[in-house]
């Protein structure tokens, strides 16, 4: 600063720090007395343009110029008021010294640099500061508005020129409409978007084709400058490196021109847990699946570096054949602007939570929070943290115990909370294992009086008809009267065929003893020997429906051919199920795949004919003892009851078995003929399969 204290001519915006810092060591001086006037000593710089008038303003040294503000101001409007340049260099500045031809005393120079006292810095120190500061602003927006620059319009004043990384996600906008796309369009010249599913602010995400793989996709698309743009392509990227197959699997994730889009798998026949609550909460057994597998699954993340952090009914799925799938795995936290801030272990709390409140919602029906979610009611807001079991009489003790303490930080009864999902998955692997209930048994009657083959029954027999889901109790009497019965009934048969067979060999041997009679003539059937053959004949087998076809891929990475997996029971021969199709017979590890039949409830399956487009070699199955859940068994847990090959085959059980599930497990398979689809690869075509019993 030069010796005094000057009014310099300047009406730009000054930095305020620095304009307070200078007036305070200038009212210290003249407090002092020790503030003088300049005269000649002010350098050049101080004087005003040319035609300037002279406006009074706080003092300011001539290195004041050099500010950023000013040379901002510089740059974007020409010289300043107080003679500052486009390059932000002081007018008149080249040499420093006094202009030509004036005086170091001159009027013009002694008029500007004439002394304030400190009591007049002191008045407009605090009355002009607010007005400097609200001018600067209407500048700034003045100027920008007359260039049209409606971004420097908006930013401040006293902003620097920005000089910043284009990678910092920080400087994008925090909200961009997301793009505007219809059905038809074409993404990344690839994917035909098809059905809007849903619809934000920010993004949208679509049911869309893949027309190079000609399957269906889903495909979310966000605007390339949104600030959460970067963070979602790095949460995609990251999901697609998990490989995991219980989680819906990120198929690509590009940034083209404007577009940020993600391309996940679609399972066109899986439910979300909100649809399938849509009738009323679950069973124990269906609960109890549910949260084995998203926690086994989850816990399996976390351990691989991956949060979910926003677990909701809609993003865990159920196949048809009964398993669980995690949908949006760290890219639903990151299209809603949702990252994993903070350690480990807030992460792992925030999906351990999730898991809680989902239990809640299967067990209850209800949403474990004061607002309704997901089409479910939530709790009232006065009820605080309780237990399933408090909400809904008949919860699974062992089952609400585990949601209350992995949903609540105190949970109920002075419980241990549960903060992991790996600690989660330890204990439910301590619960007992809860079983799948029995198959409700069909209700028992007396046959009809026109049936010939029935049995006969005691006068007047009683009826037993037994309630839904259990086995009738027939009386003792009437038992025992229709045994000695049956008995009675046998030993007459028995003798009937005996004296039948007598009788018929006697014949032949009459017939061959007597002469001009021939040793090979074939004696004619009477009505004696028909009886053995009416009795010992076996009558055909009654079809029995089949409930749903389900494709049964334990060792691979999901179901096959699911959108054709009715045309296997539709009665029609011209259409098929169709599994992958392989470069080999199959892949390393893989020892088959195979089609799961759901009878709807046990039955005495006796043939099961199967026909093919295809030559292939199949296994007949059925569950073995012990197996509570088949659709989510492995193939070992299955009995072979026989193995054939060909297009048309028929397995016909020497004793026919009594189950639910029937396997039909591939084991080798055709190449497709050339002039089809996948000429050359290896597929099974299953174009019609019947059971009878």
């Amino acid at each position: 600063m030069a010796d005094g204290t000057k009014a310099v001519v300047d009406t730009s915006a000054a930095d305020g720090a620095a304009d307070e810092a200078a007036l305070a060591a200038a009212i210290d001086e003249l407090a002092d007395g020790t503030a003088r006037a300049t005269g000649a000593d002010s350098p050049a710089s101080e004087r005003p343009a040319s035609g300037g008038s002279a406006t009074r303003k706080g003092p300011a040294a001539a290195a004041d110029t050099e500010d950023d503000t000013a040379a901002e101001d510089a740059t974007e409007d020409g010289p300043s008021a107080g003679g500052d340049t486009e390059d932000g260099s002081e007018d008149g500045s080249e040499d420093d010294e006094p202009a030509a031809g004036t005086p170091a005393g001159s009027e013009e120079t002694s008029e500007i640099t004439a002394p304030l006292s400190a009591t007049e810095i002191a008045a407009e120190l605090a009355a002009g500061d607010a007005a400097r500061r609200a001018e600067a602003a209407a500048k700034a927006a003045a100027k920008a508005t007359a260039k049209g620059d409606p971004t420097a319009a908006k930013r401040p004043p006293r902003d620097p020129q920005p000089t910043h990384d284009p990678r910092d996600t920080a400087t994008l906008p925090q909200t961009l409409p997301a793009p505007l796309r219809h059905s038809g369009d074409l993404i990344g010249h690839r994917y035909r978007l098809e059905e809007c599913i849903s619809s934000t602010e920010t993004f949208s995400s679509w049911r869309a084709v893949d027309e190079k793989l000609r399957r269906a996709v889903g495909v979310h698309l966000m605007a390339a400058g949104h600030q959460r743009a970067r963070q979602v392509l790095a949460a995609a990227k990251s999901a697609a490196l998990l490989g995991d197959p219980r989680f819906v699997q990120v198929l690509d994730a590009v940034q083209e021109g404007e577009l940020v889009y993600v391309v996940r798998e679609w399972l066109p026949h899986a439910s979300d847990l909100a649809k399938l609550l849509a009738d009323g909460p679950m069973e124990p057994h269906e609960a109890y699946q549910m949260v084995r597998q998203v926690t086994d699954a989850v816990a399996a993340a976390h351990r691989r570096g991956q949060a979910h952090l926003r677990l909701t009914p809609r993003c865990v799925l159920r196949t048809d054949s009964g398993q669980y799938r995690i949908n949006g795995i760290a890219v639903d936290a990151a299209l809603r602007g949702l990252p994993a801030e903070g350690s480990d272990e807030d992460a792992e709390r925030t999906d351990t939570r999730a898991i809680g409140a989902l239990l809640f919602a299967v067990l209850t029906h209800r949403w474990p929070f004061p607002e309704d979610r997901y089409d479910l009611q939530g709790l009232p807001r006065n009820v605080g943290e309780v237990a399933p079991d408090q909400v809904r009489a008949g919860v699974h003790k062992g089952l609400s115990d585990l949601a209350a303490r992995a949903l609540f930080d105190h949970p109920p009864h002075h419980a241990e909370p549960i903060t992991t999902p790996e600690a989660l998955a330890r204990a439910i692997a301590l619960m007992p294992r809860i079983r799948q209930p029995e198959p409700e048994l069909p209700v028992f009657t007396n046959p009809p009086r026109h049936n010939t083959h029935a049995l006969p029954t005691a006068p007047n027999p009683t009826r037993v008809v037994a309630a839904p889901g259990t086995v009738p109790t027939p009386v003792a009497a009437p038992v025992r009267r229709a045994g000695r019965r049956l008995r009675r009934v046998v030993k007459v048969t028995a003798w009937t065929v005996a004296l039948g067979a007598i009788g018929a060999a006697s014949w032949q041997l009459v017939d061959y003893l007597r002469p001009g009679s021939s040793a090979i003539a074939a004696p004619q059937p009477s009505g004696t020997s028909a009886a053995p053959t009416a009795h010992t004949a076996t009558h055909d087998p009654m079809p029995i429906p089949v409930k749903e076809a389900i494709s049964f891929n334990p060792l691979g990475d999901g179901p096959e051919g699911t959108s054709s997996l009715a045309k296997a029971i539709d009665d029609d021969p011209n259409s098929e199920w169709v599994t992958n199709w392989y470069n080999d017979l199959f892949p390393k590890g893989k020892e088959g795949t195979g089609l799961l039949l759901d009878l709807g409830s046990a039955q005495t399956v006796s043939r099961v004919s199967v026909k093919f487009g295809t030559p292939t070699t199949a296994e007949l199955r059925v569950p073995g003892k012990g197996v509570a859940n088949p659709p989510t068994a492995k193939q070992n847990d299955f009995t072979t009851l026989a193995k054939k090959a060909g297009t048309n085959v028929e397995y016909t059980l020497d004793s026919p078995v009594t189950t639910r599930y029937v396997l039909i497990w591939l084991t080798s398979l055709s190449k497709n003929p050339e002039g089809t689809k996948d000429a050359g690869k290896y597929q099974a075509h299953l174009l019609d399969v019947k059971v009878s019993g």
